[in-house]
């Protein structure tokens, strides 16, 4: 997989991508990282990328030249064509489900903006999708950036030492991932569960789910109201305010 960051700030990725599992990825050639100062296309003769917006207002905006000329580079440049993703808080909220979205990609193009905005033909010409993480604003589309692709690479086919471990993470399966335990099994007499211990497997896999239900229904309700259920689960949420007050 190819993915390329257009930033104004490219040193803030060198840390990131150069440690962990990301390191790891590219390096075994799993995924090719670039990031791109997009200010190296600017055609003004100061390299300038923002000007005041018309009908005016407070900040600067994006201008469209050297952000639509450093995509048809990369475009160019590539074996199929890119997915143009846009950093922006006005974008869609960024979730599990697109972060796999995503990694099904051959090549994405991530743009990340400062200033006030973008220019909206940028918006209306150029990306594919906007994509916010969270409903709040930043100075800019760098940590977003960072965010979608430690998400993404993570899903790659041989970056997780286990193929299981990104198939069973919270939200992946529409439910909060059930809690962990290691050694010892008892720690200044906080016990593991007995049926971990039991090497049931059956039994084991039920309290998993059950425990998977019981942390989304306590901590994120909202998950499951989009979620079809069982009658086995919804009979396990019903019990599950008679034993919290057990």
């Amino acid at each position: 997989m190819r993915i390329d960051v257009l930033s104004l700030f490219p040193n803030m990725f060198s840390g990131v991508f150069g440690s962990s599992i990301l390191k790891q990825a590219q390096e075994s050639g799993i995924v090719n990282y670039s990031v791109v100062d997009f200010r190296e296309y600017s055609s003004s003769k100061h390299k300038k990328v923002d000007d005041y917006p018309y009908g005016g207002g407070a900040g600067m905006v994006l201008s469209p030249q050297p952000i639509f000329d450093a995509v048809t580079a990369l475009t160019n440049n590539s074996e199929s064509r890119p997915r143009v993703v846009l950093l922006c808080p006005q974008g869609q909220r960024y979730s599990q489900a697109k972060a796999e979205e995503f990694a099904k990609e051959e090549h994405l193009i991530l743009l990340c903006g400062h200033y006030e905005g973008y220019d909206e033909r940028i918006r209306e010409h150029l990306v594919d999708d906007e994509v916010s993480i969270g409903d709040y604003v930043l100075t800019g589309g760098e940590l977003g950036a960072m965010v979608i692709v430690d998400s993404v690479t993570r899903l790659l086919p041989g970056v997780l030492g286990n193929a299981e471990s990104a198939m069973t993470d919270s939200f992946s399966t529409g439910l909060l991932e059930h809690p962990h335990y290691t050694r010892p099994a008892d720690f200044r007499g906080m016990k593991v569960p007995d049926v971990l211990l039991s090497g049931h497997h059956k039994n084991i896999e039920n309290w998993r789910h059950q425990e998977s239900l019981r942390r989304t229904w306590t901590r994120r309700p909202d998950l499951l109201e989009n979620k079809t259920l069982t009658k086995d689960e919804l009979d396990l949420i019903d019990d599950f305010p008679k034993k919290n007050n057990s």
